[in-house]
């Protein structure tokens, strides 16, 4: 065990957020912790960290061990470059390198027995730094920036000059590069685009420590994770599986959570008709018998999870749609959006994609008539009425009222008057509905919408603005990054929502798993402000652009084998380069590594053959324990990948073991 959290109990007012949670982290777990906005995932996080204090139980970390933490949300500021920031992080190091070097100028002026303890010293600390991975730490922080989206430019970028996301970034990288024993991510992959949340999903399934996770990314979940910790109603439940599995095993304890409602509901029905037979003889009646019934009557019932309810409709559209005609748009020389056409069609799911800061956000505000282009035209048809969901919340007034009305919260304002100041009814497919009954149906409480917005969590900031959009009854919906700080329920409820929204979506997204269940075409962000088009979700798009870079790869590998450098010489075996041969040509042979696998890759074939089949007979003796079977099922899949890996090496192996042979 890592770290443990010991009968936690956290209350806000009247409202218990958590409630005597208790569980435990062991090293290299990766854990997941969901649940629906305002259940007490980020508080929970906040604990652990001591930057909020419970108000019962105790949180404990394993001795000599570290913890990092990465907040949703960053203020990180200073005159500090976004290098140097990173790289402070690595301040140890640092002062053992600057004592190395001071170390190397006084070896220029000892002699004797001074130099000789000095060397020793030297060899201690030398070596010290090279098991912390001193002499690439450079390196490693350059490489990080770079998988965070941060280019070699933008390296010497003041702090003070980044966007809130390019800060969270720069946080991310700093926590990182410290490899602290235990990671806390809360929200991790809000401000990284698809690359980047490509790479930090590679990065983290290959993180040696434990990491405890919130985050609303499903193909992130089920890609990192091995452990599922959801909130739900002050409550834990612990499930030791990726997401997929987490969804079967929530199913299955909820229905036995019914069932067993139901044969409570049962008995106590037997119970109550013995009780009301016996009324006049009730000094005879067995007291244990009367118990029981009251023991029954009074257990609580399992409580059925609430749902968010999307159920506003659209206004009809006309024929004109929104119709764009060679938009550009740039700022400063950098070009972001160059001679883009489109024209909206009745129905249509559009999704944007593209590297952060490439113009995405850019050309939504455009469409929403909140900035103009620098050319073009943008034509928006007279039935066309449109609801804009921001990116960001705004904390403060800026001097654009349009985009005030569309994304500043005022903290101090109610939550009703919020959404009055739209709607005091909502058109839905029941007809009219109140303000506060709509509320409701989003998961706001009576008492909750007379509270004030600047108590709400970011997510419930979040549902909150999705309902004034939805309110008006838009039929053309622009989305900015829609899933960000959403949780899985409501983002569930949101996708069901658009299969059954008859009006034209658009958006702008990271999230994969979105992408793919809602959106019916893909327009890429590439270079110089051009965008492409390609059909269907962003698996779809994926698999285009990897075929592409294939079919890329192949057609310059043929023609360098017809025309290698220009003069029809073919490349050198020796020095890879044509018509420069300086020695004769030497004949193929196993590497060092290559070898030393010939010898031993059988034996481990066969070790993993063998160990299928032991899985699979352990799986047959627990078909019953589900727990258990899914993860000797997860055991069994990570070993025939490992055995296929293995044939692979083994056929490639072979076949130049004969070409050996055959020289």
């Amino acid at each position: 065990m890592i770290l443990a959290c010991q009968n936690i109990s956290k209350s806000f007012g009247t409202d218990t957020i958590i409630q005597n949670v208790s569980f435990h982290v062991e090293d290299n777990e990766k854990t997941a912790i969901v649940g629906i906005n305002g259940a007490g995932k980020s508080t929970l996080l906040k604990i652990i960290m001591k930057q909020e204090n419970p108000d019962e139980g105790e949180v404990t970390l394993a001795k000599d061990k570290t913890i990092g933490y990465l907040a949703q949300y960053q203020d990180v500021s200073g005159h500090h470059t976004i290098y140097e920031e990173v790289l402070d992080s690595k301040r140890d190091i640092i002062e053992m390198e600057e004592r190395l070097r001071d170390m190397e100028t006084q070896m220029n002026t000892l002699s004797g027995e001074a130099l000789e303890q000095l060397l020793d010293t030297y060899h201690k600390l030398s070596h010290e730094f090279e098991q912390v991975n001193g002499y690439a730490y450079r390196s490693e922080v350059t490489g990080i920036l770079k998988g965070l989206g941060f280019t070699d430019e933008e390296f010497g970028k003041q702090m003070s000059e980044l966007s809130g996301g390019q800060k969270t970034r720069v946080s991310l990288g700093k926590l990182l590069v410290t490899k602290p024993d235990v990671l806390l991510l809360d929200e991790p992959t809000n401000h990284l685009d698809n690359d980047m949340a490509d790479w930090l999903e590679d990065y983290l399934k290959k993180w040696k420590g434990a990491f405890l996770m919130v985050t609303h990314d499903r193909y992130f979940l089920d890609s990192v994770c091995n452990r599922i910790i959801e909130i739900d109603k002050g409550k834990i439940y612990s499930y030791q599986t990726n997401y997929s599995g987490f969804l079967e095993l929530k199913t299955e304890r909820q229905d036995m959570e019914a069932a067993s409602e139901r044969k409570r509901q049962s008995i106590l029905r037997v119970e109550l008709q013995w009780i009301r037979r016996g009324a006049r003889a009730r000094s005879t009646k067995q007291k244990a018998h009367i118990q029981r019934y009251e023991e029954l009557r009074d257990r609580q019932a399992p409580t059925q999870d609430s749902q968010v309810e999307l159920s506003s409709i659209s206004t009809r559209m006309g024929k004109t749609t929104v119709e764009l005609q060679h938009i550009c748009k740039s700022y400063g020389e950098r070009t972001l959006i160059d001679d883009f056409s489109y024209i909206f069609l009745k129905g249509d799911r559009v999704g944007f994609i593209g590297p952060n800061g490439c113009g995405k956000s850019t050309l939504m505000k455009m469409i929403a008539g909140l900035i103009p282009p620098d050319s073009g035209t943008i034509t928006i048809g007279q039935t066309v009425k449109m609801g804009y969901y921001a990116q960001e919340i705004a904390s403060e007034k800026s001097a654009d009222g349009k985009e005030i009305d569309l994304s500043y919260m005022d903290p101090n304002q109610r939550v009703i008057d919020y959404v009055k100041e739209r709607a005091e009814y909502i058109q839905t497919v029941d007809g009219p509905v109140s303000a506060s009954v709509m509320l409701d149906r989003f998961l706001f409480s009576p008492e909750k919408q007379y509270s004030l917005i600047g108590k709400l969590s970011g997510g419930e900031k979040k549902r909150l603005n999705l309902l004034r959009v939805l309110a008006t009854s838009p039929n053309f919906i622009l989305l900015d990054e829609p899933t960000n700080n959403l949780d899985i329920a409501t983002l569930t409820i949101l996708e069901d929502y658009l299969d059954r929204y008859e009006g034209i979506v658009v958006t702008v997204s990271h999230d994969r798993y979105f992408l793919d269940r809602t959106m019916k075409r893909i327009f890429a962000f590439e270079e110089d402000g051009k965008l492409r088009q390609y059909e269907g979700g962003y698996t779809d798009y994926s698999l285009k652009k990897l075929a592409e870079k294939e079919e890329k790869a192949a057609e310059e590998a043929a023609q360098t084998g017809k025309t290698g450098n220009g003069n029809g010489a073919k490349p050198d075996p020796q020095t890879g380069q044509k018509g420069q041969r300086t020695r004769g040509p030497q004949k193929l042979k196993f590497t060092y590594q290559e070898q030393k696998d010939y010898e031993t890759i059988e034996a481990d074939i066969a070790a993993l053959e063998e160990k299928i089949g032991k899985l699979d007979e352990e799986m047959a003796a627990v078909s019953t324990d589900f727990v258990k079977l899914n993860q000797l099922t997860a055991e069994k899949e990570e070993t025939e990948k490992l055995l296929e890996e293995k044939m692979d090496r083994w056929m490639y192996l072979e076949e130049l073991a004969a070409r050996i042979a055959e020289q």
